[in-house]
């Protein structure tokens, strides 16, 4: 897995995937993979960071791991395919950007165009079984995923970060939340969106920081 990653983040995550807890990860996966139905496929584990290099982040979207229903997850968190029917947390993010910023909604959950912005659309763990949420937690990846956090806390050029649902609000330990922008909401799911999801508007907070900051604004509607 440590050589699928294919732009900088090779690099600067050299190191961590020569650790034992990720080799040990990897003998997890190799064996989840051939006795289980794994999502994502194995060749989009790193999806979200071979799309959004690490110079390049200005934005991350952190969720809590990946879509469980067959061909829904595609290593992007929240995204799917243009094909596959759009999931109720997407639904609602949706709404929200209709909400906040007036976009029109899509036909399709496809937001690979955020990611190309400089979105790391991340979750905290990156894999899963199929129709067990959460079932690869606690295997590794929340240690790896805390080295990426860490990695964009300490770069020089600050960012915002997202924090959608209570493992990714775990990650707030390792921000400098006086360098960067934080914005921490409930999760979209439709378990948790009316609790303080909808009305948060983090696209017209996270542009109007990145603004403030000398940033590119990220064009968030979906065509």
């Amino acid at each position: 897995m440590a050589g699928i990653l294919r732009n900088d983040w090779n690099h600067v995550l050299e190191n961590e995937t020569e650790k034992t807890y990720f080799h040990e990860l990897q003998e997890f996966l190799e064996n989840e993979y051939r006795t289980e139905e794994v999502f994502p496929e194995k060749q989009n584990i790193f999806n979200a960071l071979n799309s959004t290099p690490y110079n390049e982040v200005k934005v991350v979207l952190l969720g809590q791991d990946p879509y469980h229903g067959r061909g829904q997850a595609q290593g992007l968190s929240f995204s799917v395919g243009k094909d596959v029917r759009i999931p109720p947390s997407l639904k609602n993010i949706y709404r929200e950007l209709h909400d906040d910023i007036g976009c029109g909604i899509p036909d399709h959950g496809n937001l690979s165009k955020w990611s190309e912005q400089g979105v790391l659309l991340l979750n905290t763990v990156l894999t899963v079984r199929e129709g067990q949420a959460h079932s690869h937690k606690g295997q590794g990846w929340e240690t790896f995923t805390d080295k990426v956090i860490e990695l964009l806390n300490n770069r020089e050029n600050p960012l915002v970060f997202m924090l959608w649902g209570r493992p990714a609000q775990e990650k707030l330990k390792l921000i400098d939340s006086s360098r960067h922008f934080v914005i921490q909401s409930p999760h979209p799911s439709p378990f948790s969106a009316r609790k303080g999801f909808f009305g948060s508007k983090p696209f017209s907070r996270a542009n109007e920081w990145l603004k403030e900051n000398g940033g590119e604004e990220i064009d968030w509607c979906i065509e």
